[in-house]
């Protein structure tokens, strides 16, 4: 797919084969585009690269981003994007919460790295920062400088018994 002996930078075939996709009807105006993390595993490629090319496709006014939600097709004024129900990194936060609730992650132990969290979720890695953000408002986490992020004792998390009923 990506020619790795051409003079053409692969951050430069990257947004070609994006800017194919969106001519051909592939992918329309206020459809997300694949995240830095899928075009890093798709394209074997750095996430610098996937970022360049991101960068290059916003700079031509064909993509736009919107910090925490993603990239999508058209520019934000001229197309309107399909919004997610929920915003990613509150998916993240939520999705984590419900495992503290669960006891898959226990009281005063780390919760995952930002790196696996990144991986497992495929998402940029200000996203997990703005889902652990949320949760440490919210009472779940609390982080620890220079150690890391725990779950919270149970009599620090939220009430959740609007929400459960």
């Amino acid at each position: 797919m990506l020619d790795h002996e051409s003079d053409i930078h692969l951050y430069v075939q990257v947004a070609d084969i994006i800017r194919q996709r969106v001519l051909a009807g592939h992918l329309s105006p206020g459809d997300a585009v694949p995240s830095e993390t899928e075009l890093k595993s798709t394209f074997g490629i750095a996430r610098t690269t996937a970022r360049q090319a991101i960068r290059m496709l916003r700079d031509e006014g064909l993509v736009h981003t919107a910090q925490g939600e993603g990239t999508f097709v058209g520019s934000p004024g001229e197309t309107m994007r399909k919004k997610r129900k929920t915003p990613l990194y509150q998916k993240i936060a939520n999705e984590l919460a419900d495992r503290v609730k669960r006891g898959e992650l226990k009281p005063r132990r780390p919760v995952p790295s930002e790196s696996t969290l990144v991986q497992q979720y495929g998402v940029a890695r200000e996203t997990v920062r703005h889902a652990i953000g949320l949760l440490r408002e919210q009472g779940w986490v609390y982080t620890v400088p220079q150690r890391g992020t725990y779950v919270s004792r149970p009599e620090e998390w939220p009430d959740t018994t609007e929400e459960d009923t």
